[in-house]
């Protein structure tokens, strides 16, 4: 038996603590006067309340209200309410310290024990004292309720403990039913019977045996038992009757004053505290000492038990601890629909399905009778289970199942079983399991004998062993945990991570959570970190869902972790529980008791945020078709991942659909929101988003409603609407604003509207300027009348002045009935998604074991007679794979609109000529598509050697002149002129000449949703000629893209992997489909199927090329190696019919394992596809490696062209692709 600390706190010495009933909440009086209100689950103070004087002695919670109460040496009683942080009322009446006090469980009152040898109970509501009870003649140092009856107990220091009867009481002031009229005299003539000796609360029994003062009894929570203690150092217990008391024994072993004593809720013990600063737990039946925990420096005051869970409180000289005595997690292990588990000392077997649970082995004489089983590992093979047990450093027992577990017969593990010392044991194959010495650090591997076949010294310092996988055991490090291969004795992989206490793994064994204390590592079954989740709270436990989530326990919470990290609550709990399975909508698991239970969830949000992950958008629109996800969280969580339009569908709320419209750029729903919201700074911003986007139509409304005259007036006048610079005007004019009727005349070149404005405003110098300068000889004469000048009085002070004949530019195009031309907001995967769904097609985004790849098998399938959809299907199989019909998946290249700017700069003085732009391009940056786009295509063929290999430039050549004249733009000018040439920057906020850089022509956005696409649907229809032309084009196009920031310069790189890989695939099955009309090449057709199904291809493309692969190993019958293509297809979750072919070759297998044909492939090695020679290069074997796509190489091929890009030299020296400046 271990005390486990829960919670420790630092303060003045505690006198009095006290749990609630339902709450995490602790209440502790302190001898300082202050009350501190502490979270011991969280280990935060809560709050504090100061208006005692003095220590505080007695304090309690009541069970359904928010209120406690506390006592004193200030002979107050005070009532408090902890949600209002105030206290409500004190109690006055006791002449002395008071010691303890206590609310009722069913009445309104609090029973007090004081200094001043008397105790009372007090009606809180009425605020009233009921009644005084008299009788000891000395300090009463406790006074406590029976949970059930209507008895009170009483310790004092006259060493009596003393049993009250209050019946009388709760007949005076309760009433369940009418009185009889007897009843009713009696009830009148209750004040009478007070002169003489109070019959409310009498004396029952006067328990004397304690030889010094008495500090302590309460009842025992069932039975009819009361424990006391005292200043003799000796714990009682006493038995009561309807007539007498008496005692049954004593507990000696304190050396000091023993401050408290209480009965254990759910085991026959008692525990003690005392000022010999220990704890001690005594066994009820035998009156013995089972276990002691004893503190250094500090005596202990007080102890408490929670009332509903396994906890204790007690208060010492420096602060207080919360323990239990025991641990809950019950042991488990799950198999199939079988959940075998452990409840008081009986392994049980439960049905997940059916709900029936029964008792199969009982491992009562394993350890301590106190200590239940840790763990328990469960070997299907043989029906049998290893249950350990943390006592005497460490028990295990082997035992096997009853082959009839419903019969109800009940094995007994100490004489059916074989036990053994080890602090951990488990299965770790068919017939072996694995014990850890934790002492002599070494694994000890044993048979089912329980005999030693191989002992094993730890490779690290190792605290437990968990499951590995077959013949592998994982190792808990104080820092890390070790993958350790048991057969060959060498350590496989280690991880990083706090100290591990419990390990679950997937239903597939491929991903595994270690769980710490307040950290949870998702890794793979190599421990390789996918992603790390941290609690502030205890974890408890954890199981996988069958999508691949981990769904855990907290203290107070389930909830879910994705495999990248992101993580989310799924339920709020009462109290913890232990998953077991996860299924569905159902998470089963057992509670503290160790009662199977299943609680409902919702794992839609999970779910869709699983899909989002995966990119999985036909699941994510479904999801949000037919569920009703809201809340801000998971509007944050797509904000954060990036789909702001994806959470326009979950917001109502007119504001926030604005922010993230605003934010996507939808600008329709943008708009429609502006004009519900209808606010100044709504419309602002949608102006300035929908002006970046050049959709000038909302820009005009959005001017409109903020009342930006003049901005409207300038919009009107680049977009060549005369029409409504006209009414503007007369807007100017009837607002009386003459700036505005100014601009607005010299917009429309109205020189006669100016001339007036300057008039009306008193500039008759510029009224007369203009009116001279643009003709209007009259005007001008009336002006100077005005002024009261004629022209002789002017011309000694004005110049000369010609004719003007400036007058606004015509309108060439009027735009005002179109938007601006400009490169579309993005087009998101999402809203591609959206696209395709709403025309009743494929999203034709990449899919992973979905349904989507159903026709594209059928259709590769069907070379080999493989359609599972019957004649039909193999007919239309031979247009193209003969296999199912085509997949749909037509890409459209996104088309470019680009815009440019002119700007015309009258620069006074000489003219100097400066540096031309496009050598301020080639000096600015190291990039090969900037010399291109610059015409220095030397530079950029230099570049290109040296960062990839490349040389041969002969494929790149409609490349560079595509991104020449692309980074350029051309103005007509006079007939008799060349046109006027216009350089493209990408970065036009850069002015300084050492930052000009020329447009990015080609990105990685039109790539991906244009030819990528064209390639895969080329894939996917069986036109591998052309889908390889396509991969490689992509291929020469990323040595000209321009990355801006490290994620899109990692998707490029990844981008060449993917087209490297697809380009071997398709060379390989080009060349298999080249040699199929000569049977005698049959050996080097199955080894390129073979290689084909070794290419990293997008899950649906390599189940065509696993089924393929498959059924040209079994018509060949090679049955051993299609077996290894079935199980493989398998592992890929395919459509139903495939399933069931796979699993029919799979058997055929069993019974014939063998290969008529042997090639040259070894799927048990990792190797390489060399794409000269199309043949493996197996891990160990030299290699040469070309520079730009990674391809490996056999060294012959080494300065041979890359066959992959064509483009590159194989074994070259490169620096590696540079495409960002960053």
């Amino acid at each position: 038996m271990n005390m486990l600390t829960k919670f420790e706190s630092k303060s003045n010495r505690v006198k009095g603590v006290s749990f609630h009933p339902r709450l995490t909440l602790l209440a502790a009086s302190l001898h300082s006067g202050s009350i501190q209100l502490w979270n011991f689950q969280m280990g935060v103070l809560v709050d504090r309340f100061e208006e005692h004087d003095g220590p505080v002695r007695g304090i309690s919670f009541h069970s359904t209200q928010p209120l406690f109460c506390s006592g004193g040496d200030d002979y107050k009683i005070k009532v408090w309410n902890y949600k209002t942080r105030r206290c409500l009322f004190t109690l006055h009446g006791h002449l002395d310290y008071v010691r303890s006090v206590y609310f009722h469980h069913e009445h309104p009152w609090i029973l007090s024990a004081s200094d001043d040898q008397t105790i009372r109970i007090w009606n809180w509501q009425s605020r009233q004292c009921i009644a005084i009870l008299t009788g000891h003649n000395h300090y009463i140092m406790c006074a406590q309720f029976h949970p059930k009856e209507d008895y009170v107990v009483s310790a004092s220091m006259d060493q009596t403990v003393r049993v009250w009867d209050i019946s009388g009481l709760r007949k005076k002031n309760t009433t369940a039913q009418p009185l009889s009229f007897e009843e009713q005299i009696q009830r009148a003539n209750s004040g009478q019977a007070d002169l003489f000796g109070n019959t409310d609360a009498v004396v029952k029994y006067v328990l004397e045996g304690h030889d010094r003062g008495v500090n302590w009894a309460t009842f025992h929570p069932t039975l009819p038992l009361i424990v006391s203690c005292g200043d003799d150092r000796q714990i009682k217990l006493w038995r009561m009757s309807e007539t007498k008391a008496w005692e049954v024994d004593t507990c000696r072993g304190h050396f000091n004053n023993v401050s408290v004593a209480l009965f254990h809720p759910k085991h026959e013990l008692i525990i003690s505290d005392s000022e010999d600063k220990t704890i001690r737990v005594w066994d009820m039946s035998k009156r013995t000492a089972v276990q002691t925990f004893r503190r250094e420096n500090d005596r202990f005051w007080v102890l408490t038990a929670h009332p509903e869970l396994n906890l204790f409180a007690a208060g010492h000289d420096s602060g207080l601890i919360v323990f239990k005595l025991d641990r809950e997690r019950p042991a488990f292990s799950i198999h199939g629909n079988t959940l075998f588990y452990v409840r008081d000392k009986y392994v049980r077997a439960h049905d997940l399905t059916t709900g029936s649970d029964t008792g199969v082995i009982s491992v009562r004489r394993l350890g301590s009778q106190y200590v239940q089983p840790r763990t328990l590992s469960y070997n299907p093979a043989e029906r049998a289970v290893i249950v350990t047990s943390p006592a005497d450093n460490g028990l295990y027992e082997l035992v096997h199942l009853p082959k009839d577990m419903g019969s109800g017969e009940v094995r007994d593990s100490a004489s059916e079983g074989k036990r053994g010392t080890g602090s951990s044991a488990l299965f770790v194959a068919r017939n072996r399991f694995a014990v850890l010495d934790k002492t002599a650090q070494s694994i000890e591997i044993r048979d089912l004998d329980n005999g030693i076949t191989k002992t094993i010294k730890c490779p690290v310092q190792t605290n437990d062993i968990f499951y590995g996988g077959t013949a592998c055991v994982l190792l808990s490090c104080p820092a890390s945990v070790v993958l350790f291969d048991i057969q060959q004795q060498k350590i496989v992989a280690e991880l990083a991570t706090p100290l591990v206490k419990y390990v679950v793994w997937s239903n597939d064994n491929s991903m595994v959570a270690l769980l710490s204390k307040h950290t949870i590592m998702i890794a793979n079954k190599n421990l390789g970190q996918s992603a790390m989740v941290h609690e502030t709270i205890r974890i408890k436990s954890g199981a996988w869902d069958d999508s691949g989530i981990f769904v855990y326990s907290t203290l107070n919470h389930i909830k879910y972790a994705l495999p990248q990290g992101d993580n989310g609550i799924i339920k709020t709990l009462d109290q913890p529980v232990y998953l077991t399975r996860v299924k569905g909508k159902v998470v089963h698991c057992l509670d503290r008791n160790a009662k199977p239970r299943s609680i409902n969830i919702d794992p839609t949000e999970y779910r869709f945020k699983l899909a989002l992950m995966r990119k999985n958008y036909d699941e994510v629109l479904h999801i949000i078709r037919t569920s009703n996800l809201v809340g801000q969280s998971i509007i944050a969580y797509l904000q954060k991942k990036g789909f702001p339009e994806i959470a326009l569908h979950f917001v109502q709320d007119k504001t926030t659909r604005f922010d993230l419209a605003i934010e996507c750029g939808n600008l329709d729903v943008a708009l429609e929101m502006a004009k519900a919201v209808d606010r100044e700074d709504t419309w602002s911003r949608l102006g300035q988003q929908a002006l970046k986007q050049g959709n000038h139509k909302i820009v005009e409304i959005a001017y409109q409603r903020t009342k930006n005259f003049d901005r409207l007036s300038f919009l009107y006048l680049i977009t060549g609407n005369p029409e409504k610079l006209g009414k503007m005007a007369k807007i100017a004019e009837m607002r009386n604003d003459q700036m505005s009727r100014f601009h607005n005349a010299l917009y429309l070149g109205n020189v006669e509207a100016r001339v007036n404005v300057l008039r009306e405003v008193g500039l008759y110098p510029l009224a007369y300027m203009t009116a001279k300068t643009n003709g209007l000889v009259n005007v001008a004469e009336e002006i100077l009348a005005e002024a009261g000048l004629n022209e002789e009085d002017v011309a000694a002070v004005l110049p000369s002045v010609a004719r003007s004949s400036i007058q606004p530019p015509p309108v060439v195009t009027p735009t005002f009935d179109h938007n601006w031309p400009s490169v579309g907001v993005t087009e998101s995967f999402f809203d591609r998604a959206l696209a395709a769904a709403a025309a009743g097609e494929s999203s034709g985004v990449d899919y992973t074991n979905g349904d989507e790849g159903a026709a594209g098998l059928d259709e590769w399938a069907g070379e080999d007679g493989l359609a599972v959809d019957g004649t039909a299907a193999a007919e239309e199989a031979e247009e193209a794979w003969d296999l199912g019909p085509d997949a749909d998946h037509d890409g459209e290249a996104q088309g470019e609109e680009e815009a440019a700017e002119e700007a015309d700069q009258d620069l006074g003085g000489a003219l100097v000529p400066g540096m031309p732009e496009v050598e301020l391009w080639v000096r600015n940056s190291p990039l090969a598509a900037d010399h291109v786009a610059a015409g220095s295509f030397e530079t950029a063929m230099g570049l290109l050697n040296r960062q990839v290999g490349a040389v041969d430039f002969a494929p790149l050549k409609p490349l560079f002149l595509s991104v020449y004249r692309s980074s350029r733009l051309y103005l007509p000018a006079a007939p008799s002129l060349p046109p006027l040439e216009v350089n493209l920057r990408r970065n036009t906020d850069r002015a300084e000449p050492r930052n000009v850089l020329p447009v990015a022509t080609l990105s990685l956005q039109s790539i991906t949703s244009g030819e990528l696409r064209a390639a895969y649907a080329a894939f996917q229809k069986a036109k591998f000629s052309e889908a390889a032309d396509i991969f490689r084009s992509i291929l020469h196009s990323l040595l000209l893209v321009v990355t801006s920031t490290a994620a899109e310069a990692a998707e490029l790189q990844e981008l060449v992997v993917v087209c490297r890989e697809y380009i071997i695939g398709l060379t390989l099955e080009m060349e298999r489909r080249r040699l199929s009309e000569d049977p005698s090449t049959l050996k080097r057709q199955l080894e390129l199927a073979a290689l084909f199904t070794h290419t990293r291809l997008q899950p649906p493309h390599l189940t065509l090329a696993l089924r393929l692969a498959m059924t040209t190993f079994s018509k060949a019958k090679n049955y051993a190696t299609a077996a290894v293509f079935a199980q493989r297809l398998l592992d890929l979750n395919p459509a139903p019919p495939v399933a069931t072919q796979c699993r029919t070759i799979i058997t055929s297998a069993n019974k014939n394992p063998r290969d008529a044909v042997e090639i040259d492939y070894d799927h048990h090695t990792a190797f390489d596809i060399c794409p000269a020679s199309l043949s493996p290069i197996y891990a160990g074997q030299p290699s040469v490696l070309d520079p730009f796509c990674g391809a490996s190489y056999k060294p012959e091929y080494a300065g041979t062209l890359c066959a992959v890009s064509r483009v590159t030299e194989v074994g070259k020296s490169a620096q590696g692709l540079k495409s960002s400046i960053l």
